[in-house]
């Protein structure tokens, strides 16, 4: 009888080992089903980003996404994204002014999300909620068509103080902060260094050299290239910069300060490719993907361990604006208003 015993508990035990064997197992091939391949699916972008064809091309071949893209400055970005009222317009959002991007986290359309790479970037160049990561520098400056300028006897400048002297009316062109991003950095920067009361008086006087605000970011460095105006407002990055092989153009980063922003990358709340969107975040911030962004659109990178691009290399240390991010989106919505009460034509 004893034996008999000894027999169905041993008998037990095997059934019971052998069912959380079988269990484990169950388990461990329903989280590999779980996993998603993505490769062929398909991720909507919202770019503001230089030579992104190729930075997206890039993309596919190491993960397989797509990418379909929409090219859109941040505040237009902005604008739809509280259009559709919680409703998101697509997976991602790449690059593009900062302020828009603090906007919309505070209206509650963007994903939280802290990539695995995010521990490689700067602390002041990613949000501390996770709502926002940036992907690399964006600066502000002047592009300057010499061929214009001699022809018309002045002399290039090299402050924002001496763009805002009387001999360069009618030559320069800046887009409208609340439509660039890039412009709404270089205000900000420069109410920030000056104060507030110095800082509006000084754009009172560059005011009157303005004929008038370009609607997109990229038109003011265009327009100069191409002899239009004398001095163009622009973003500082390698796709303005390499056309001095193709126009008589320098680039000048003022001596007085550089304001600056970090170019982000963020997923839209609701984004249907939650998880392609993710990989694309993860790329971006990897050391190879920072790479690929540099080589492409020349940009002061933000993660620690890779190096400035080659093309800004030329211009020396530049001066950068010491800038308060979170104040500068907090701000956007009574600067932009200030203004439009002061500017708006």
């Amino acid at each position: 009888m004893k034996k008999r015993r000894l027999l169905c508990s041993v008998l037990a035990a095997v059934m019971t080992v052998s069912l959380f064997g079988c269990g484990a197992k169950k388990e461990a091939s329903n989280t590999k089903e779980e996993k998603k391949d993505l490769k062929g699916s398909k991720l909507k972008v919202f770019a503001a980003y230089g030579n992104k064809e190729k930075i997206f091309e890039q993309f596919e071949k190491d993960t397989g996404i797509k990418v379909e893209f929409m090219d859109v400055s941040s505040g237009e970005v902005l604008s739809r994204a509280k259009a559709e009222k919680g409703k998101a317009i697509g997976d991602v959002w790449f690059g593009g002014g900062l302020d828009s991007f603090i906007a919309a986290k505070n209206e509650g359309l963007l994903e939280k999300y802290v990539s695995p790479e995010a521990e490689n970037i700067k602390d002041e160049y990613r949000d501390k909620d996770g709502y926002w990561t940036g992907v690399s520098l964006v600066m502000a400056g002047f592009i300057v068509n010499k061929d214009l300028m001699k022809e018309k006897n002045l002399k290039i400048p090299e402050s924002w103080e001496e763009l805002a002297k009387p001999e360069y009316k009618g030559e320069v062109l800046m887009a409208n902060p609340a439509i660039s991003g890039t412009t709404y950095a270089a205000i900000s920067g420069i109410l920030q260094q000056m104060g507030e009361e110095k800082g509006w008086e000084y754009f009172k006087a560059l005011d009157k050299n303005v004929p008038f605000y370009a609607k997109r970011g990229g038109e003011p460095p265009t327009k100069a290239n191409q002899g239009e105006v004398g001095i163009g407002i622009a973003p500082m990055s390698g796709e303005f910069i390499a056309n001095t092989t193709k126009y008589p153009i320098q680039p000048v980063f003022p001596k007085d300060g550089v304001p600056w922003t970090p170019a982000p990358v963020s997923i839209f709340k609701g984004a249907e490719n939650l998880d392609g969107a993710k990989a694309f975040v993860d790329w971006c911030l990897s050391k190879k993907g920072q790479e690929v962004l540099r080589d492409n659109d020349p940009r002061i990178p933000t993660r620690k361990d890779v190096e400035n691009p080659e093309a800004l290399k030329p211009y020396g240390d530049i001066n950068l604006i010491k800038i308060d991010l979170e104040k500068a989106g907090k701000e956007r919505e009574n600067i932009i208003g200030t203004w439009n009460k002061e500017f708006k034509r």
